[in-house]
């Protein structure tokens, strides 16, 4: 497969794994933040969390959740940092979950995008109705 999470998890590829079970596979980014930042990708191929089965979501995440307190644990931080992205600047087409140790005055800037504002009230609540209606599709679609 050209997968290279896909090639981590089967072992083809090394990484310096940090956790694995029937579930996901967690292991040292190679361009990291900060050392300790962690990827976890579910064993399974899924290219994004809409693609995750519902049945692993909850056990994936609960993986997700576990790796974060051994992060902050084991490199000592005060927080941490858990973002994954869907598609776009997606560096590897498999579903994979950033958790980064994080420090009060760690220097991390550039990260996050410019905030912006809605525009008015009316536009705030024509959003909301927008997500509202997405919601109410029938699961899946």
């Amino acid at each position: 497969m050209d997968c290279v999470f896909c090639q981590v998890v089967s072992g083809e590829t090394t990484a310096h794994r940090v956790f694995e079970d029937g579930t996901a596979v967690a292991f040292l980014d190679r361009r990291p933040l900060f050392p300790g930042h962690v990827l976890v990708v579910p064993r399974s191929h899924a290219e994004t969390l809409t693609d995750l089965p519902p049945d692993v979501v909850g056990p994936f995440f609960a993986r997700v959740r576990r790796i974060t307190g051994a992060v902050e644990y084991g490199m000592a931080a005060a927080g941490s940092f858990v973002a994954m992205n869907n598609r776009v600047s997606q560096s590897v087409p498999h579903l994979h979950v950033h958790v980064v140790p994080r420090n009060p005055k760690d220097g991390l800037r550039g990260f996050f995008w410019p905030r912006t504002h809605y525009s008015d009230d009316t536009h705030a609540a024509a959003t909301a109705d927008r997500l509202r209606a997405a919601l109410a599709r029938e699961p899946g679609t």
